[in-house]
């Protein structure tokens, strides 16, 4: 076994029991299956879903039934290369595309595997047993997952790789945006790295909407010519834009987005709107004979993100706004759910728990449970915030 990198039996990992209670504690580390690697995590970012999971108990339609793992959108270093000899070796630093599609009872187009009916997401409750995610130091991973990080590229901004992907599947799914007016409604995360990719595949003039004012902020960082507040309808409505990202997931984006395209124009709806019936404005969107498209997850644009990246040509890092150790992961999720305090919030995995508290998870089997949501401040990356509580495991 000369030169297989030794593991630990154990790593600490992002966990969500129920709805309120997500834990960090720690996990087996398994010996992994002949096709996977195990990758050392250095960046995770917090997704909706994830806060979804903790807030709810549910995503949308995929309800937790047991606990899970978080965590879809990471970057690492590969420290042990599959036994069957697929993907990157050693050392190879790279991100992670999280899909597993499959087969299911339904048909879907070949080419578009991000419909498969069977498809698994790493951290997804769609299925049970549940697909646990990779929020944890250490993860195996099947190696047609991973995409190796060209030299240069810096893991936190290869962070961004995962929702970046959404994002530029969503800009494919409007076309041609070369030259014509774009609109984005909902500039947190996703609404942002739309904007970047808008930018980049030389979109006119793009105008992003937002209640909050850092995420306007951050729009105009990454590309957007202007900027309104999410309840100026007049000014949305005068934008008559040709194609429209939705990233709000609310009806009342919906409506602006509709209420904001041009008479034919696009409306792409990249975000999840609750499950249900929902008020839509489709007697306009029918007289004004707009085109509604959905956008799901991606397919293969993750490797063109990644070369976008490297080569400078997607610019996203204003879209990062606080960066936590596990320590205070639960500080982190308190955070991330504060739309008007923060954009896209990163797990720094590489930064150790504070000796005392591994002491007595090691020690005393003790566990740190996260609080009720609420109970603590979001109190931005500041040092002061309070550490997470301790609870017997």
């Amino acid at each position: 076994m000369g030169g297989v990198a030794a593991l630990p039996a154990t790593a600490a990992a992002v966990v969500a029991h129920a709805a309120g209670d997500l834990r960090i504690e720690d996990i087996p580390v398994p010996a992994p299956a002949p096709g996977e690697a195990v990758i050392d995590v250095a960046f995770g970012g917090i997704c909706g879903s994830d806060l979804h999971y903790w807030l709810h108990g549910a995503a949308g339609e995929s309800v937790l039934k047991a606990p899970m793992v978080l965590g879809h959108e990471i970057v690492g270093t590969v420290i042990r290369a599959a036994a069957d000899g697929s993907g990157p070796g050693p050392g190879t630093a790279v991100a992670v595309h999280p899909a597993t599609p499959g087969p299911g009872g339904a048909r879907y187009p070949a080419e578009r595997p991000n419909l498969s009916p069977g498809c698994t997401y790493l951290g997804s409750a769609a299925r049970f047993p549940h697909a646990d995610g990779a929020f944890s130091r250490y993860v195996n991973l099947p190696a047609r997952m991973l995409r190796p990080l060209p030299a240069g590229l810096d893991l936190r901004t290869a962070a961004l790789a995962e929702p970046a992907s959404v994002a530029w599947h969503a800009v494919s799914r409007a076309g041609d945006v070369a030259g014509k007016t774009a609109l984005v409604i909902g500039s947190g995360p996703i609404g942002a790295l739309a904007v970047a990719v808008l930018k980049r595949a030389g979109a006119g003039r793009i105008v992003a909407v937002d209640m909050h004012k850092l995420p306007l902020e951050i729009a105009r960082a990454v590309g957007a010519d202007a900027v309104l507040k999410g309840d100026d309808a007049g000014a949305i409505a005068a934008v008559e834009a040709d194609v429209v990202i939705e990233s709000s997931g609310s009806h009342q984006g919906l409506a602006s987005a509709i209420t904001g395209a041009v008479r034919g124009g696009r409306v792409v709806m990249v975000g999840l709107l609750p499950s249900g019936p929902q008020p839509v404005l489709i007697s306009l969107a029918i007289t004004r004979e707009l085109e509604l498209v959905g956008s799901f997850r991606f397919n293969d644009e993750i490797d063109e993100v990644i070369a976008a990246l490297a080569d400078g040509s997607l610019r996203v890092d204003p879209v990062v706004t606080h960066t936590f150790g596990l320590d205070r992961g639960l500080e982190a999720f308190e955070v991330a759910r504060n739309a008007a305090v923060s954009g896209k919030v990163l797990l720094d995995f590489r930064r150790p728990l504070r000796e005392e508290l591994r002491r007595r998870a090691r020690d005393g089997q003790w566990r740190v449970s996260g609080a009720r949501p609420g109970q603590t401040p979001a109190a931005g990356s500041s040092s002061s915030a309070p550490s997470p509580r301790w609870s017997r495991a």
